[in-house]
């Protein structure tokens, strides 16, 4: 386990791009998180300036004078170009922002979706499988892996919502209805013109929407509760009520700002008026939808904002921030989701389809299952849950990681259930009657730090698979089964 080939896979390393494209931190400063604070850092002298043209062009109004008329058109004429240079740098976020979104589907998605299922749950796993589950570098790289795993998830479950009309939006309606021939799901391989107007009108919004949700956390003002006033404050602790509470306010407040100032609607760039007319009217539609999505997110109940807030709840736990974080637990995700729900925070009927997509165990988990060959002397071995919509949700879709205690590259898919699956309690008690000798011998033929974990886990639940992921060889998870 220790010597590893060198490199990526094609999709993980395309993975890996968009990782870094959307929160990623880099020298030319160009994901969407630091086009962001770029933003807000700059947001105080762009408002001084403006206002400062506003007021001498105001005041000059007021003053007959030859001179003055010429003072005042040459100060219009520098607002106007001031006012073009931020619609153009707003315009610019816009289409890097639209290209990410654009290039997310398309990962994501397939020709018929059986292929998007499986691109989707390969794209989830190997967030999950890029993510730190030991260590101190958990809170950090989840924060910035959280938002594209949240985009993801929010386009699986815009499927289930228009299927089953659980979320009734008049927008989302409005362009179901183009469509109404077709089932959404499907709709890339039987009508590729419908489709890529549905990814225009509503897919790339709610990505859009998803990326964006909390990036008013990122504002100067929201940054100095997280940090403190010296910024030296642990910025993943757990804030006052006091501090929560301002730091959503600022946060909804600061991303419709960034929304509506900082990307804004797109720009028709042909010469055509009819055309123009169109696009504007579409773009607007658009980012009213956006708008409305990132605020009833907020307190969404029944409504829309469940799109958005059922994943938000769903990934801040698989993917947590918090000193809490166990690695262990992220199968019990769905008690919180199924608690805020009861208290009336999101819908239980969108929180219900969620579950039927991802089931208990998320993509990219670590599952310990014995073996169903009974000829063969006690073991277990480990998988890798890697599909979605499971037959039973406590019962995941996995591929094989070891045969016969040896890890391998290409193993088979396989259901395990529940009386297999060592996470459950009573399969662990059932497998404890093995020796203590023998289960020392699995240990160490499957663990590289065996000596660290020997007294810790002697019968573990779950595996941490990510070193095992780490190897280009292991990353094809979700590659046909023969």
């Amino acid at each position: 386990m220790s010597k590893y080939f060198a490199g990526d896979t094609k999709f993980t390393a395309q993975v890996k791009s968009l990782l870094s494209k959307v929160y990623g931190c880099s020298p030319l400063k160009d994901s969407v998180l630091e086009r962001a604070i770029d933003y807000y850092q700059s947001a105080a002298s762009t408002d001084h300036k403006l206002n400062k043209l506003n007021k001498d062009i105001d005041y000059l109004t007021t003053v007959v004078s030859t001179k003055v008329d010429a003072k005042q058109s040459k100060l219009e004429r520098q607002r106007q170009e001031f006012v073009k240079q931020l619609r153009f740098e707003s315009h610019e976020r816009y289409q890097h922002l639209q290209q990410i979104c654009r290039d997310i589907i398309e990962l994501c998605e397939g020709e018929n979706y059986a292929e998007t299922l499986r691109k989707s749950a390969q794209f989830l796993g190997t967030i999950q499988l890029l993510s730190p589950t030991e260590g101190n570098k958990i809170a950090a790289t989840n924060e910035r892996h959280k938002p594209l795993y949240k985009a993801v998830l929010a386009l699986r479950l815009l499927d289930e919502v228009c299927l089953q009309q659980l979320l009734p939006d008049t927008y989302i309606t409005s362009e179901l209805a183009k469509v109404s021939s077709n089932d959404v799901r499907a709709l890339r391989g039987e009508n590729p013109a419908a489709y890529q107007g549905f990814v225009d009108a509503v897919k790339i919004p709610v990505l859009m929407a998803a990326l964006l949700q909390d990036i008013g956390n990122y504002h100067p003002d929201a940054q100095r509760i997280m940090h403190g006033a010296d910024g030296k404050l642990d910025k993943f602790r757990t804030l006052s009520t006091t501090e929560r509470k301002a730091l959503l306010q600022i946060n909804y407040r600061e991303t419709l700002t960034y929304l509506l100032n900082g990307i804004g609607a797109g720009i028709y760039l042909g010469n055509c008026k009819t055309e123009r007319s169109h696009f504007l009217a579409a773009e607007n539609k658009k980012l009213t939808f956006i708008k409305r999505l990132l605020k009833s997110s907020i307190n969404p109940k029944l409504g829309l904002g469940n799109l958005l807030k059922v994943p938000q709840i769903y990934s801040s736990i698989v993917l947590s921030t918090k000193a809490s974080y166990n690695y262990k637990l992220l199968p019990k995700v769905y008690q919180a989701l199924y608690q805020n729900a009861q208290r009336g925070t999101c819908s239980v009927a969108v929180v219900e389809a969620l579950y039927q997509i991802t089931g208990d165990f998320p993509q990219g988990y670590g599952v310990i299952y014995v073996p169903y060959e009974v000829d063969q002397e006690l073991r277990y071995e480990y998988a890798i849950v890697n599909q979605l919509y499971p037959e039973k949700p406590n019962e995941p879709k996995c591929r094989m990681a070891t045969r016969h205690l040896t890890f391998i590259g290409f193993g088979h898919d396989l259901i395990i259930h529940e009386s297999h699956n060592l996470y459950f309690v009573a399969t662990a008690q059932a497998f404890s009657t093995i020796t203590k000798e023998r289960l020392n011998e699995i240990l160490a033929l499957l663990a590289s730090n065996y000596l660290e974990r020997k007294e810790l886990d002697l019968l573990p639940r779950c595996w941490h698979p990510g070193e095992y992921f780490a190897s280009k060889v292991h990353q094809k998870l979700w590659i046909r089964d023969r």
